[in-house]
């Protein structure tokens, strides 16, 4: 077997979408006769645990740890919960900010370039130097965010003779919550020259998006690949239905990722229609930003609101296997026209309608026009958007709310696999 070692922030008990793509992809590389070996923090701050997770780490994968310095804990000391809101995140619109939160995010952003694992790149870059030569392995892969993990891969191609594949999960400068750093000229600049030298030093460069490999094709001469996120099949589909009209959304609800026109629609639908009315259930499931629930209060929606929190990756599942109508909402910026949510692809599997709200030229609406797998939106529409969900919630009152998704086992994690053991190869 080819061996190739990839470098990952986020593994098991890690919990969030982050953690899955690398995780699935090392579940699958062996099926092509690839041996996996994964490099990990022996000591990572993870915002969400899920240990569910731990039981799909391919038993006998070789599994390398290095302790890592996180100043998070430090901060930690003046506010846990600010700490963790903005590790996880989320940030408040400025207007919102205290001083604190102004504070972290001026620190964050001016001392811990590119980000705050920045202290783990030196340590690996020795740690593995070593490893690599004495285990023969030609190949590395660096995944981010946090794009410090980049620089670890950037150090070792400088040092050693190998391949280097840097997968890139969310853009770097043009990530959505760059601009909310607080970043001085200096500060934007050195971001710029290292996105650039990863970007020129990288033998391929695989992104999740087609907005963002266009991105990078226009900063690179280097190959640029889109390999999307993915869908486990599903073993047990034998979930029921809610009973409920049921609008789900799975993950973070950002400050950003506020739908005010949904809100509104619902709200006139309630009151407009009694049945409508009766039926309606708004479950939101994981990290619920202030302004977001702020915003669903002030359209008299609370009344209809299902907060379990974080689940189980395991739970999530059948959450998105019996609710009516999933919900795929992103930020509506330029920014996030190339963010494709890994969600979108594990609501495929879930084979239930999706409502997509995001921002103009949105990668997704693309795929969801493929799949036929669901309809989207923009932020300012409302007279369309208030049209299709009543559409939808008549088939839920007839039984006959469905979806016949099509095209869709090109985004199996398996097959994506196959992709990506292709690029290894050459």
């Amino acid at each position: 077997m080819k061996k190739v070692l990839i470098i990952t922030y986020y593994w098991p008990p890690a919990g969030g979408p982050g953690v899955q793509r690398w995780l699935k992809f090392v579940k699958y590389l062996q099926d092509f006769d690839i041996e996996p070996i994964v490099y990990i923090p022996e000591n990572p701050d993870y915002p969400i645990i899920d240990k569910s997770l731990l039981e799909e780490i391919p038993k006998g994968i070789i599994i390398l740890k290095k302790r890592i310095f996180e100043p998070y804990f430090l901060a930690k000391i003046f506010s846990k919960k600010e700490t963790s809101t903005i590790s996880s995140g989320i940030i408040k619109e400025a207007k919102s900010q205290n001083f604190l939160q102004k504070l972290f995010l001026y620190i964050r952003g001016n001392f811990f370039i590119p980000d705050a694992r920045k202290f783990w790149i030196k340590p690996s870059v020795n740690f593995l130097s070593e490893y690599l030569s004495e285990n023969k392995i030609d190949t590395i892969i660096s995944t981010g965010p946090p794009h410090s993990l980049h620089l670890i891969g950037l150090g070792l191609k400088k040092k050693l003779e190998l391949k280097w594949i840097a997968d890139f999960r969310d853009p770097w400068t043009e990530i959505g919550y760059h601009k909310k750093l607080k970043l001085t000229a200096s500060a934007e600049a050195k971001h710029i020259a290292l996105e650039k030298e990863v970007l020129t030093s990288a033998d391929h460069i695989i992104t999740t998006s087609f907005a963002t490999q266009k991105e990078f094709q226009s900063k690179t001469l280097k190959p640029v690949t889109v390999i999307t996120n993915g869908y486990d099949s599903i073993e047990d589909n034998s979930s029921e239905l809610d009973q409920k009209f049921s609008l789900a959304h799975i993950g973070s609800l950002l400050s950003g990722r506020n739908p005010k026109n949904l809100w509104k629609v619902l709200q006139e639908l309630t009151s407009e229609n009694k049945d409508f009315k009766e039926d309606l259930v708004l479950k939101l499931v994981g990290t619920l930003s202030n302004d977001v629930l702020d915003s669903i209060k002030e359209h008299d929606l609370e009344a209809y609101l299902e907060l379990p929190g974080y689940v189980s990756h395991n739970k999530a599942n059948k959450i998105q296997q019996s609710s009516q109508v999933l919900l795929l909402v992103e930020i509506d910026s330029i920014e996030t026209k190339g963010i494709i949510p890994g969600k979108l692809f594990e609501y495929l599997a879930a084979n239930r309608p999706i409502l997509a709200l995001g921002p103009k030229d949105w990668d997704v609406k693309n795929i969801l026009a493929e799949t036929k797998s669901g309809t989207y939106f923009g932020y300012q529409e409302e007279t369309s958007l208030k049209e299709h969900i009543l559409s939808m919630y008549k088939s839920y009152k007839n039984q006959q709310l469905n979806v016949n998704a099509k095209n869709t086992s090109k985004y199996s994690r398996k097959n994506l696999t196959g992709e990506l053991a292709k690029l290894l190869k050459d």
